[in-house]
């Protein structure tokens, strides 16, 4: 199942202690969980990804700080802010993204519904135009 990227908002249990957050596969990340990393001590205004997956589905979560995402997707350009560990943005399959890491405490998650496999990025942005025409092509002509 291959969505639009979008924000889900985590409930959050806040009492006088602080606040929890749970994240649990199949429930409220629409996919059972086989891989999480998080990127930390980037500096300010710093800008990571530049690629897209031809398959993978995750979902980003700031943790910590502030960090805005760019997607591009079936020919048009979504902006999300991460600002809050109760927000995450769900990416599926071809989305090209960058993240800005806004503050320098930023702390991204990701989980992801499959290990590592590099056969699965792609990191030149012509090849990403390229399967994405292709894949816009091939959905207009099945529905036509």
């Amino acid at each position: 199942m291959k969505e639009n990227p979008h924000l889900i908002i985590f409930n959050e249990n806040k009492d006088t202690r602080g606040c929890l957050v749970a994240i649990e596969g199949g429930n409220n990340i629409p996919f059972e969980i086989a891989r999480v990393y998080y990127i930390y001590n980037t500096p300010q205004n710093i800008e990571r990804g530049f690629h897209a997956h031809r398959n993978l589905m995750q979902v980003l979560i700031a943790v910590n700080g502030i960090i805005e995402v760019t997607c591009e997707y079936h020919g048009q350009k979504s902006f999300y802010l991460l600002d809050s560990p109760k927000k995450g943005l769900l990416l599926s399959g071809l989305v090209w993204r960058t993240m800005k890491f806004v503050s320098d405490d930023s702390i991204l998650m990701v989980l992801a519904d499959t290990y590592y496999d590099e056969s699965d990025y792609v990191r030149n942005y012509n090849d990403f135009i390229t399967l994405e025409q292709n894949f816009l092509s091939g959905f207009l002509h099945e529905r036509a």
